[in-house]
């Protein structure tokens, strides 16, 4: 049982994995389709998404629910780095995110029952300097898909993992790098300090986590 309660105006790290530990992303369609629903989901209006639609359109909804600073998609689990906008707004948009992809993954796999294990974790962001951290540590997740063993055994190649973060679309690791795409569009503008004052700045700080090693 999740021993959390959500507060307006707070940062939380919300995260979950596929039941069983089980792959949640099976090809990129199931990546895509869960960047689409991160965008439409967030929104007080109810949300009907066809299989087609991967559009990030604000006409498309009214106002959102949470405000959503950095995310990270993984084969089997998902980071996301969000803050309470409305009373009951994560709750609600976690509902509707959870609901809409297991629907949506059950019927192209044809499959029934959970996806996900249990409801969503959450941890309260409540100081400045874990909240600063969270961005490296969500956004340097991709790295254990080639390097399974770099938190332990420290970065074996450095380049190339910055290089493969670069070439990671499923996160939001290029949008902090100024790099424009329709994705951008899931991260809501200040929602988080304004900790980087250049991409340089950014990718310095990553760099240096890259380099340390990272750990919730």
């Amino acid at each position: 049982m999740r021993r959390i309660s959500f507060t307006p105006g707070e940062f939380y790290h919300i995260y979950n994995r596929g039941t069983e530990k089980r792959n949640i992303f099976l090809r990129k369609n199931d990546y895509e389709r869960f960047l689409a629903l991160l965008f439409h989901c967030n929104n007080t209006a109810n949300t009907v998404l066809r299989l087609e639609e991967q559009l990030f359109d604000e006409s498309s909804r009214e106002d959102t629910l949470v405000e959503i600073g950095s995310y990270c998609l993984m084969p089997n689990h998902f980071h996301l780095l969000i803050r309470e906008k409305v009373e009951g707004g994560i709750s609600r948009f976690m509902q509707k995110l959870s609901t809409a992809y297991t629907m949506y993954f059950n019927r192209y796999k044809q499959r029934n029952g959970v996806l996900f294990q249990g409801k969503f974790k959450a941890t309260h962001v409540n100081t400045d300097r874990y909240l600063k951290y969270l961005i490296a540590y969500i956004h340097l997740n991709p790295v254990k898909l080639i390097d399974p063993n770099w938190k332990e055994n420290g970065i074996s190649d450095r380049k190339r993992a910055e290089e493969y973060l670069q070439r990671y679309y499923f996160s939001s690791f290029n949008d902090y790098r100024g790099i424009k795409r329709a994705e951008a569009g899931i991260l809501t503008p200040n929602a988080l300090p304004e900790y980087f004052f250049s991409v340089t700045d950014f990718q310095a700080y990553v760099a240096d986590w890259l380099s340390l090693g990272v750990r919730e």
